[in-house]
């Protein structure tokens, strides 16, 4: 959909009559003059009830229920493509168990289902060859009629689909002006917030659908940013945690991390800090590491050779060369077949596609210096692919299997067949009415009023590369502790505190510690706490009051209706 002046709203006048109300004369002069309250004229204001600003999974699910409920919806998205990580490269799905998920996010897997029946589908390979292995299910549930692993071009359809079933609009490229001038609030609350074009969006309520949460933050919310200690919320597996591996992304060998091995004079190889890792159980201000999920084809007619990036230095791998002397071959673990012979590409072993510790400042960074920190994990990690590929140092049974493999030429076909959105498995988190913490995400607790569950692993990355006191290297932070059983989410995780924002709801960046975050973080769960974050914010318009406010019986009975799942 290309950008237009569109917009609905199923109010109009009594939405502008209520903005009226609340605004001092000599604003109300200065817009009825063409002035926005800083000053500056907008190139087009746009008003709808609900404004959600993100391009996620999760802001399309919410798009999708406003409309179900009534009201007007405008998506205003930074980015051109719709779905976030599921329609990123995220297409072997993190689910858990699959029967806590409910709602429009069922619904997008059954569409999924739908799609994969058809012959058409099947371009690259027939449907009985396809190995059809999810995580812990089938991936075609021809039970529940649902397809948990799929392409990336397939999930977009999908989100597409949803925008143009109910007449979503959707505003793309349209990025946060996020100066001080860039939300105007009266009160607590959000009144419009502007764009970097100009445009300025006016709702009733707004949702922040993003991984960074930069409406969340630009509106005075607080947030957190980083590890805490594990005494802030009582926790075991938060803060620091070296020593402590529970999946197989550490050195199991003794790997020197110096230039001339085991000469501390001739200083780090690259991808080593020199930083010490901090004491085990306190917090810092590191975050998971992001990458990449590479889609790959090892059809000879749909796959392009990996290429070789811009400042290519193979010394950047040399980490990588010793880890394979040591004798280590998992390089192919990761590389989980979605259908049409193609794969999810993920991290995997102790040097690999997570780029650690260079992401520390992402969150807060300002969109030139995020853009900065992007392309310097792509080169890092077509470099990756490159050096896997070519290098003399890569042991011929890998070098010959990574023959077989490249970039899939028919996926992300706009930019240079490789994904468009980063994986942000980690930015900021909310400080909101509930924290969500590691007791509840284990299923040990029973949360307040619930808007949807999860069931996926404590699951946290690496983030950070050191040398240990032997002198060899080690990574540190990368944890897995499965939940007693799946656990609820509580409503109060979404909200703002009320003295800082009444009418936001945040489904993404929502209120959690570190270490529940690492379960919470999956693209089913984003998509269920969308629907629900708009299933308040339309409940709270027709109410007339705050969502903080909001009877929350009021909310569990239509979510229930809608099909979600609350509780066990």
């Amino acid at each position: 959909m290309k950008n237009d002046s569109r917009f609905t709203t199923s109010k109009p006048f009594s939405h502008v009559h209520l903005f009226f109300q609340s605004t001092s004369l000599f604003t109300l002069l200065l817009l009825l003059a063409g002035f926005t309250p800083t000053g500056s004229k907008p190139t087009a204001t746009r008003q709808a009830d609900v404004i959600i600003y993100g391009g996620t999974s999760a802001a399309v699910t919410a798009a999708v229920q406003v409309k179900k409920m009534g009201k007007s919806v405008i998506v205003v998205s930074p980015e051109n493509h719709l779905g976030g990580l599921s329609a990123g490269g995220l297409g072997f799905t993190d689910t858990g168990n699959k029967e806590v998920i409910g709602g429009l996010s069922r619904e997008f897997y059954q569409r999924l289902y739908q799609h994969y029946q058809t012959n058409e589908a099947w371009k690259w390979q027939k449907q009985t060859e396809y190995g059809n292995k999810g995580q812990g299910t089938p991936a075609i549930d021809g039970t529940n009629r649902t397809m948990w692993i799929f392409e990336p071009h397939a999930a977009e359809k999908v989100f597409e689909d949803f925008v143009k079933e109910y007449k979503i609009p959707v505003y793309r490229n349209e990025w946060l002006d996020r100066s001080a001038k860039g939300v105007s609030k009266q009160r607590n609350a959000i009144r419009s917030f502007r764009t970097l074009s100009g445009t300025v969006y006016e709702g009733k309520m707004f949702i922040d659908a993003t991984y960074e949460g930069d409406l969340m933050a630009a509106a005075g919310v607080k947030y957190h940013v980083g590890r805490e200690a594990n005494s802030v919320y009582d926790e075991k597996w938060n803060g620091v945690q070296a020593g402590v591996f529970q999946h197989g992304h550490y050195f199991k060998t003794n790997i020197s991390p110096y230039k001339v091995a085991d000469d501390p004079k001739s200083g780090l190889l690259p991808e080593v800090s020199a930083e010490k890792p901090g004491t085990n159980g306190t917090g810092d201000h590191k975050i998971q590491a992001y990458c990449f999920r590479m889609c790959l084809s090892n059809h000879p007619d749909n796959r392009i050779p990996f290429p070789k990036p811009e400042g290519y230095d193979p010394a950047r791998y040399e980490l990588l060369a010793r880890v394979f002397a040591s004798g280590w071959r998992e390089t192919f673990n990761k590389y989980d077949a979605i259908p049409n012979r193609k794969t999810d590409t993920n991290n995997h072993g102790p040097f690999s596609t997570d780029y650690l510790g260079k992401n520390y400042d992402y969150p807060d960074a300002t969109y030139e210096r995020r853009k900065q920190i992007i392309k310097d994990h792509e080169l890092y990690q077509k470099g990756l692919m490159y050096f896997l590929a070519n290098d003399a140092k890569v042991p011929k049974d890998v070098h010959d299997q990574m023959q077989q493999w490249g970039l899939a030429k028919d996926e992300f076909i706009d930019n240079g067949h490789w994904p468009h959105q980063i994986y942000v498995r980690e930015a900021r988190r909310m400080l909101g009415v509930f924290v969500m913490k590691e007791a509840d995400a284990l299923g040990k607790t029973t949360v307040p009023q619930p808007i949807g569950m999860g069931s996926y692993a404590l699951d946290a990355h690496n983030s950070q590369r050191y040398v240990k006191e032997d002198g060899f290297v080690q990574n540190e932070g990368d944890i897995g502790v499965h939940p007693d059983k799946p656990y609820s989410i509580a409503y109060g995780s979404i909200l703002p505190k009320e003295a800082e924002c009444s009418n936001l709801l945040v489904p993404v960046c929502v209120s959690s510690s570190h270490i529940a975050y690492g379960s919470i973080r999956m693209e089913p769960v984003f998509m269920i706490l969308g629907q629900s974050a708009a299933t308040s914010a339309v409940l709270s318009i027709i109410n007339n009051i705050t969502p903080q406010r909001l009877p929350y019986e009021k909310l569990n009975k239509v979510l229930l209706a809608d099909k979600q799942r609350l509780t066990l």
